[in-house]
């Protein structure tokens, strides 16, 4: 009886830590996200009224959605197909091969940090180093953050460099293929495309929905990148969802609001996992079936 107490007075700054920093702002959240509240304020409960205002008046709520579809739409195949063919450069028996990894990891460790986003921000600036390689190779200067039409998409650049922690991933699932099976299919004449589409995609579908569903959530969480780098600008069309959240909590005071957006999210993020989950078993290889 004694070691039974002694294991719970082990465990009980992670238990203190996960009701106060964690279960009590989760439940607390949905209390206020049917409240009117403010920070410092008395919540007023005014029901579904939240709710209702998100999917009938708010345009923004709408427009910060779609920006971050397509971020999500953008960023997670393309950080999924970088990641998997550097994997596959890497995944060979060359001098300096851990040197090389290392640096191909590095982006990821620091890629999302406010540092980085403040140089990505600085390199793509109307005087930025890239519109100055642009005019030395005497090309026509892009309005990268300023322009609707670039300034998303020169985001989502910034994100899909940060392949590094799928990279390691797909390596090692890369290095459990067994090598007999390449050996098989050299003596049934197989070439490399057909190595790849037989034996390696299909091996590496379980690593493949791994990675998907986690960039996925990812994707729809992305925060520094737009608050550091264009808050949402030019015309909202980099307004991040959870960037508009913010703004709504912590901006303009509207903290039950956000926590309605918040909870949205979460519903969203929810539904598309189980759907991930639900088409899982007609993509993704299962040894044991």
């Amino acid at each position: 009886m004694k070691r039974e107490y002694q294991a719970y007075l082990y465990i009980l700054p992670w238990i203190l830590g996960f009701v106060i920093l964690q279960l009590y702002p989760f439940v607390s959240s949905f209390i206020y996200s049917f409240t009117d509240y403010t920070v410092g304020a008395k919540a007023t409960f005014q029901g579904l009224a939240n709710y209702k205002k998100l999917f009938t008046q708010d345009k923004e709520f709408w427009n910060s959605l779609k920006v971050t579809i397509l971020f999500a739409l953008y960023t997670v195949p393309g950080k999924l197909i970088m990641a998997l063919a550097v994997a596959m450069f890497l995944n060979r028996d060359l001098k300096g091969i851990n040197l090389i990894r290392t640096l191909y990891y590095i982006p990821s460790l620091f890629g999302g940090s406010v540092a980085v986003a403040l140089l990505w921000r600085l390199m793509f600036l109307d005087n930025g180093v890239i519109n100055a390689i642009l005019t030395a190779l005497h090309l026509p200067v892009i309005q990268w953050l300023g322009d609707t039409r670039y300034a998303l998409r020169t985001i989502c650049m910034l994100e899909i460099w940060q392949f590094g922690s799928s990279m390691l991933i797909f390596l090692s699932a890369l290095k459990q293929i067994p090598t007999e099976l390449y050996e098989a299919a050299d003596v049934d004449g197989a070439n490399k495309c057909n190595k790849f589409f037989k034996i390696t995609l299909p091996l590496l579908t379980p690593t493949i929905f791994f990675n998907l569903v986690m960039q996925m959530i990812n994707g729809f969480l992305a925060f520094t990148q737009c608050f550091i780098i264009t808050q949402g600008k030019p015309m909202d069309s980099t307004l991040f969802y959870t960037v508009y959240t913010y703004f709504q909590s912590f901006k303009f005071y509207n903290t039950g609001y956000g926590a309605a957006l918040a909870w949205i999210m979460l519903l969203l993020i929810g539904l598309i996992t189980l759907v991930l989950f639900a088409t899982k078993k007609f993509w993704v290889y299962d040894e044991g079936n």
